[in-house]
């Protein structure tokens, strides 16, 4: 039984098995997926070399011996208690080839019949990339730019419309953006893209990013569109923007470390994160300002463990003011950007939801 690679199968988030190698798998995934791999990476590796040296039927031979008895069992049992819970789940390998009609086959022999997908791994993410490629050709995508602090991310948020390009990411996009957890890889990135691009019907509305977001890139084709697209620019009054800033760098980042690792473990893993942040900056700040902003930082710690986070407020206004608004500022001087609207963050989100109307359709 096989079933057709559309992306339909993604936007109706089926569930799907990936029996390639745990390896293959970290590299990138397709969304909805679990790995539940006919082989390791080491039978997958030695399988390898037998196909390599001997040909196809010496490494299904191989393979035969490496994954049988009590291994082969405890993989199809995985496979069963999977589809018990996800009766409708579909089975997939990188090229829909050998691997997921085997594992299709041993299915069926244990009175268990599940569908894999035509062209596996490679034929979804082929048109997930296609989804990207024709939206970077169209021309209705806005990027929403700003000040940091502008509460960008939350703009495009609200809207239906709006791809979170850092969500994507798992990162803010600057030095202390990094996510406790770790990031996807460059493959499921753009996965995370083309996905919420199907979710899209029409015009696009992005934040203004940089080509890299922490360790993934945007495609460059996208990316290039977005240099080329309409903007616009919220403005906010500095202490708006140092709240909103604090609650991204602060309470947000503490939230998801003091839940993940607990307060004692959180506490010192969040402190490290902020502190090799800022020295991240050296080149940037210089010496002086770097050694006041780590004593700053320093006593915003120390009343932060007293329960008052608003004393990280010490240490980010100067942040604001004398690094990332400077940044900012210059580099709006040499791209020299023709805005359609600048305003405060309501006026753009209502000037972003009427560009999305008229251009919809």
């Amino acid at each position: 039984m096989l079933v057709e690679p559309t992306l339909d199968l993604l936007t109706a988030r089926r569930r799907l098995i990936d029996v390639r190698a745990p390896r293959e798998f970290a590299q990138g995934a397709l969304p909805g997926a679990v790995n539940l791999p006919l082989m390791d990476d080491e039978e997958r590796h030695q399988v390898g070399i037998a196909y390599t040296q001997q040909g196809q039927d010496a490494a299904v031979a191989l393979g035969e011996r490496l994954v049988s008895g009590g291994i082969k069992k405890s993989r199809i049992e995985a496979w069963r208690r999977e589809l018990e819970c996800h009766p409708d789940a579909l089975i997939y390998c990188f090229r829909g080839g050998l691997r997921s009609q085997i594992a299709q086959q041993w299915l069926a022999e244990a009175g268990i019949r599940r569908p894999r997908i035509r062209g596996g791994w490679k034929a979804l993410r082929g048109a997930l990339l296609a989804r990207i490629d024709a939206a970077a050709k169209r021309p209705l995508l806005l990027v929403v730019g700003g000040l940091t602090g502008c509460a960008k991310t939350g703009l495009i948020e609200a809207l239906d419309n709006g791809l979170d390009l850092e969500g994507c990411a798992r990162h803010k996009g600057s030095a202390f953006g990094r996510h406790p957890l770790l990031g996807p890889s460059q493959i499921d990135f753009e996965h995370a893209m083309g996905l919420g691009l199907l979710e899209i019907d029409g015009p696009c509305v992005v934040e203004d990013e940089s080509r890299h977001i922490g360790a993934v890139n945007i495609p460059l084709n996208f990316w290039q569109s977005m240099v080329d697209a309409p903007r616009l620019r919220v403005e906010m009054p500095l202490d708006w923007r140092l709240e909103q800033i604090r609650r991204d760098y602060i309470d947000d980042l503490w939230a998801i470390y003091s839940g993940q690792f607990g307060p004692w473990l959180g506490w010192a893993l969040m402190r490290k994160q902020l502190s090799s942040a800022l020295g991240r900056l050296r080149k940037r700040l210089g010496s002086a300002r770097l050694a006041r902003l780590r004593r700053l930082q320093e006593l915003a710690f120390r009343e932060h463990e007293r329960g008052n986070f608003l004393a990280h407020e010490g240490w980010l206004a100067p942040l604001l003011t004398e690094y990332y608004d400077p940044l900012y500022r210059h580099q709006q001087e040499r791209h020299q950007r023709t805005y359609l609207h600048v305003g405060d963050w309501q006026s753009c989100l209502e000037a972003a939801r009427d560009w999305s109307s008229r251009h919809a359709g």
